[in-house]
C-alpha cells in the first residue's frame, strides 16, 4: 500500500468532511475562540482531504461559506447583546488593546470593515463583535457578512482543494525527480504550519513579542535594533484594490490550474489558438517574437532593472528596492515550482528550452510582475487623473510579450493565462506588503537617464548574448 492509499483510508466520510469544513470556518470566525485557532492550516488541510476524495466543489464551498457566515453572525450577536460585559471577559480583560484595535479598524472603514476584516488575520474574529457592540444595523451587517464569506470561501478553500486533487502525483515520486524538491516541499510545509501557529505570539499583543521587547530594553544596541525592526508605520488608506486583486487572482489561478491539470494535455482552446497562430508564418512576426523572447528572459529583465536598482540603492529607497527585488525572486521561484509539479509538455521545444516545462508561462508572469509593479510605483507619484496611463502602458507591453510565446510556438494559450494570473497575485502581495511601510516619495528621479540606460543594456543583451 502506497502513502496516497494510506492517507485516503484516513479520510472521513464526505458528509462528515463537509461538517468539519463548516465547523472550522465557523470557529475561525468566532470571537474569542478564533483568536487562538490556526484556521488557515486547518481549513487548508480539510480542503485538501476534500480534493483528494474528489468531493464536489459545489458542496465544499457552500459549507465553508455557511460556517463563516454563522461564525461572524454569532460574534455580532454576542457583541450586540453583551456590550457591557465583554471588556471584563477573558482575554479582553488582560488585553484591552485587542478591542481598541478592532474599534479603530471599524471606525476607519465603517460597514466595509466587516468585509475587509475577513481577510485581515489580527482583527478577523474581533470586528464582527465590535460591529455588534457599536450597534451596527443588523441588515447592513448581514449583507457585508454574506458578501465577505462568498469571497473568503474560494480564496481559502481552492488552494487546499487543488493540492488534494494532485496528492497522488506529488506522493508517488518517480525515480528521476530530484531529492531536493521533496525536501523543499517538506520545509515549506513545516514553515507554513509554524508561521500559522506562532503568528499571534509574534503580534504586538503576543507573549513572545512582549518578551523580546523586555529583552531589547536591557542594552542600548538592542534597543536600537528593536526600534529599526519594529518601526513599521502603516499608511492611513487601506489597500482595498490590492486586496481585491489578490483574492480574485488567487481564486482564478487555482480554478484555472485545476482545469489545466485535469485536462492532462492541451485544452481544446489551446489547439484552436495554436492552429490560428500557425497560419501567421511571417518572418517579420517571428523575428519580433524572438526579440520579445530575449527581452523577457533572465538576461533581458536584468538589463532593464539594473540601472533602476542601482539608483534606488544610491537614493536610499531601500523599501522599494527590497519589494521589487523580492517580487522578481518570488515569481522566479513560483514559476519553477509550478512547472515542476504541473509537468506539462511544451508544443515546441527549441534547444535552449530543453528540459523546461510549459505551465505557467514564465515570460508572461515575469512581465506582469515587472511592468505591473513599475506601473504601480510610477502611478503613486502621479496626479490622480494621469495614473491610468501608467497601467495602460504596462498592459501595452505585457500583451505583446505574452502573445510572442504563441507566435514562436513554445507555449499553449492556457499557459499564458496561468502565468498572467500568477503574476497578478504576486503584484498584489507585494503592494499589500509595501503599504505597511511609509517610504519616501520616489520623486524626483532621473527618469530619462535611467530609461536610456535600460534601453542601452537591453540592446546589448539582444545583440550579444544567447537565450538565457
Amino acid at each position: 500500500m502506497n502513502l496516497a492509499d494510506w492517507l485516503y483510508q484516513l479520510t472521513p466520510s464526505p458528509a462528515l468532511l463537509l461538517l468539519i469544513i463548516l465547523v472550522i470556518a465557523l470557529v475561525e470566525s468566532l470571537a474569542l475562540v478564533g483568536i487562538a485557532v490556526p484556521g488557515v492550516v486547518l481549513i487548508t488541510a480539510a480542503a485538501s482531504l476534500a480534493g483528494h476524495q474528489e468531493l464536489s466543489l459545489w458542496l465544499v464551498l457552500p459549507a465553508a461559506c455557511l460556517g463563516a457566515v454563522i461564525g461572524d453572525g454569532v460574534s455580532f450577536i454576542l457583541g450586540y447583546t453583551q456590550r457591557e460585559r465583554i471588556p471584563h471577559l477573558w482575554p479582553f480583560d488582560r488585553h484591552p488593546e485587542w478591542l481598541s484595535r478592532g474599534a479603530r479598524f471599524f471606525q476607519r472603514h465603517g460597514a466595509l470593515s466587516v468585509l475587509l476584516a475577513r481577510f485581515v488575520g489580527p482583527v478577523r474574529p474581533i470586528v464582527p463583535m465590535i460591529a455588534g457592540m457599536l450597534h451596527m444595523s443588523p441588515w447592513a451587517f448581514t449583507w457585508a457578512n454574506v458578501a465577505s464569506a462568498l469571497l473568503w470561501a474560494p480564496a481559502y478553500i481552492l488552494p487546499g482543494y487543488l493540492l488534494g486533487r494532485n496528492w497522488e502525483q506529488l506522493l508517488e515520486v518517480s525515480a528521476g525527480m530530484p531529492y531536493w524538491s521533496m525536501t523543499l516541499l517538506t520545509v515549506i510545509g513545516l514553515l507554513g504550519v509554524t508561521f500559522s501557529l506562532l503568528r499571534h505570539q509574534l503580534a504586538r499583543e503576543g507573549r513572545a513579542y512582549r518578551m523580546m521587547a523586555r529583552f531589547a530594553r536591557g542594552k542600548r544596541w538592542r534597543r536600537r535594533v528593536w526600534l529599526i525592526l519594529s518601526n513599521h508605520q502603516p499608511r492611513s488608506e487601506f489597500p482595498l484594490a490590492s486586496l481585491t486583486l489578490l483574492i480574485l487572482s488567487l481564486v482564478a489561478l487555482c480554478l484555472w490550474t485545476l482545469m489545466v491539470l485535469e485536462a492532462q494535455g492541451p485544452l481544446a482552446m489551446d489547439l484552436q489558438i495554436q492552429s490560428l497562430f500557425a497560419t501567421f508564418d511571417w518572418l517579420t512576426l517571428l523575428a519580433i517574437g524572438q526579440f520579445l523572447a530575449k527581452m523577457g528572459d533572465a538576461y533581458g529583465v536584468l538589463a532593464l532593472i539594473l540601472p533602476w536598482g542601482i539608483w534606488l540603492l544610491r537614493a536610499r529607497h531601500f523599501v522599494a528596492f527590497t519589494h521589487f527585488a523580492g517580487a522578481l525572486i518570488g515569481i522566479a521561484i513560483a514559476n519553477t515550482l509550478f512547472k515542476q509539479f504541473a509537468a506539462r509538455a511544451r508544443p515546441d521545444v527549441p534547444d535552449y528550452l530543453v528540459g523546461s516545462m510549459s505551465y505557467p508561462s514564465a515570460h508572461a508572469s515575469t512581465a506582469v510582475v515587472l511592468y505591473g509593479l513599475a506601473a504601480a510605483f510610477i502611478a503613486q507619484e502621479l496626479p490622480m487623473k494621469w495614473r491610468f496611463w501608467a497601467y495602460w502602458v504596462a498592459i501595452a507591453i505585457c500583451v505583446p510579450m505574452a502573445l510572442s510565446r504563441l507566435i514562436i510556438g513554445v507555449h499553449w494559450a492556457s499557459d499564458i493565462v496561468g502565468g498572467a494570473l500568477l503574476g497578478l497575485m504576486v503584484c498584489a502581495l507585494v503592494r499589500i506588503s509595501y503599504h505597511r511601510f511609509a517610504p519616501r516619495p520616489l520623486i524626483p528621479a532621473p527618469w530619462g537617464w535611467l530609461t536610456a540606460a535600460s534601453l542601452v543594456l537591453l540592446s546589448a543583451r539582444i545583440a550579444l548574448l544567447p537565450h538565457a
